[in-house]
């Protein structure tokens, strides 16, 4: 069952973000606001506890939390934000515990978001960005994590690194991915009904003003229908009352026919990105991404409100 924190967060969504995904117009005055108040740099409290540098790529700035003494492990940290939002606070919050927990160095690219750019300015950036990354830790060390937008983008740029024939990261943990941008799953619509958080005219917006003309059927922008079969080894984490999460499930389905090892957790009753909100459900998820990093094995099944689904699908 649900814990009673998440059915807080639920209302609140459902009370304030949910309107910005409820209209092409209102996603725009968000992002308007959005471009008042948004600070992409760590919240001070991280500095105190690890040692962060500031680069530039691209004209853009990357950050980069230093691995523990002897650590060779890098995760490039892409956040989500619909294309259009700045990393925030909750985004910090995760990657300061995985820094801590694991001790990996964490590399996080503010990339460039729409409407100010697009697609291949995105790219462009975090494709330099991984590039780098290969001149100093082996692919085999390397491990790309995102939370929704980011989890799409994780997923599109190993695909092109494939197509470049770049070394590829050795593991993926996406977070409530966008992976179906062309809505040819009408179960979408069902869910989206549950979704407190997501709507499907903001979303279109979004995915209009970042793809730069692209057809949302195309790899680029809807991965689901690129070459599954080149990536590595994937954490999946989905919760039942998001709307991206029937395409999450056939994406798990396709990429092992393809031949991927995928795990997923399906969190019932939970909503878009909840490993980022502080509260039982999000604990629970983020043991089960340290455990898939370090390679220890966790196979629970659905107990009060369960969780987890290693080596299979949720039904």
């Amino acid at each position: 069952m649900p814990s009673l924190k998440s059915h807080v967060v639920s209302f609140v969504l459902r009370h304030s973000r949910k309107q910005a995904f409820s209209s092409p117009e209102n996603l725009q005055r968000w992002i308007a606001y959005a471009r008042k108040t948004e600070d992409h740099r760590p919240p001070a409290a991280l500095h105190q506890r690890f040692d962060i540098t500031t680069r530039s790529v691209g004209g853009f700035p990357v950050y980069e939390i230093a691995p523990k003494a002897g650590e060779r492990k890098r995760i490039l940290y892409l956040h989500g934000g619909a294309y259009v939002f700045q990393i925030t606070s909750y985004h910090w919050g995760l990657i300061a515990e995985m820094a801590n927990r694991l001790g990996f160095g964490i590399t996080v690219p503010i990339y460039p978001i729409a409407p100010e750019h697009d697609f291949h300015a995105m790219f462009g950036m975090v494709g330099e960005v991984y590039r780098r990354m290969l001149d100093e830790t082996e692919a085999e060390d390397i491990v790309f994590m995102g939370d929704s937008a980011g989890g799409n983008m994780a997923v599109v740029l190993t695909m092109m690194a494939a197509e470049d024939a770049r070394p590829l990261p050795s593991r993926h943990v996406l977070i409530s991915p966008g992976l179906d941008m062309s809505l040819a799953n009408p179960e979408v619509f069902e869910a989206e009904r549950n979704d407190p958080w997501l709507g499907i005219p903001g979303g279109l917006e979004a995915i209009r003003l970042y793809s730069a003309g692209i057809n949302p059927s195309d790899w680029r922008i809807s991965p689901l229908y690129g070459d599954l079969s080149v990536l590595p080894k994937t954490l999946l984490l989905t919760g039942s009352h998001d709307l991206l999460s029937p395409d999450n499930l056939i994406f798990a389905q396709k990429a092992r026919a393809a031949g991927v090892d995928v795990e997923v957790v399906y969190e019932e009753g939970m909503f878009h990105v909840w490993p980022l909100i502080d509260m039982p459900e999000a604990r629970r998820a983020r043991n089960s991404i340290v455990a898939f990093l370090t390679g220890e094995t966790k196979t629970r099944r659905a107990e009060a409100g369960g969780w987890s689904l290693q080596g299979q699908i949720a039904t």
